[in-house]
């Protein structure tokens, strides 16, 4: 534990300093309420988009889920280019990150419609299906976002020379 404040030998304490009032801080909360709501806002933004590529290439019962394998494809290249341009190109504001990164491509990749794909696919008697997509997801989104954030990377060294 940390000795209480004391003036130093013969030294008169400050009269700046109340010792018996503890410090006047916001709460932590009151710091992430801006977070919490630019995420919500941007979660809500990219699950709508998500849920519009769903209705414009609708999967049928029982077939490969293109729709979404395709959404994680490219939510995870522009998280891929984000990151780089983010942290290395571009000092964004702080809400930035949480707004776009958490909140709109947070809700435009899908881990749960993912995973409900995978069970339709079983439930329908096409588990190599099932096994395919599971896999096949896998590599596609870590494929996604290493090449996008690669390319980035080097656009960005490019254009800095």
């Amino acid at each position: 534990m940390k000795p209480p404040y004391s003036p130093a030998a013969g030294e008169p304490p400050d009269p700046d300093v109340v010792l018996h009032v503890p410090v006047q801080r916001p709460g932590p909360w009151r710091n992430q309420v801006p977070v919490v709501a630019v995420v919500a806002l941007g979660g809500a933004t990219g699950a709508s988009a998500r849920y519009g590529a769903s209705l414009l290439w609708p999967t049928t019962d029982g077939g490969f889920p293109w729709t979404t394998l395709g959404v994680n494809a490219v939510g995870c290249a522009v998280i891929g280019v984000f990151m780089v341009i983010i942290s290395d190109a571009w000092a964004a504001h702080r809400l930035v990150r949480p707004f776009f990164g958490t909140g709109v491509l947070g809700g435009f990749t899908t881990f749960s419609t993912y995973a409900v794909d995978i069970q339709k696919l079983v439930e329908a008697g096409r588990a190599r299906a099932g096994l395919l997509y599971l896999g096949l997801t896998l590599l596609v989104a870590l494929a996604a976002v290493w090449s996008a954030a690669w390319a980035t990377r080097r656009t960005v060294a490019w254009r800095r020379t």
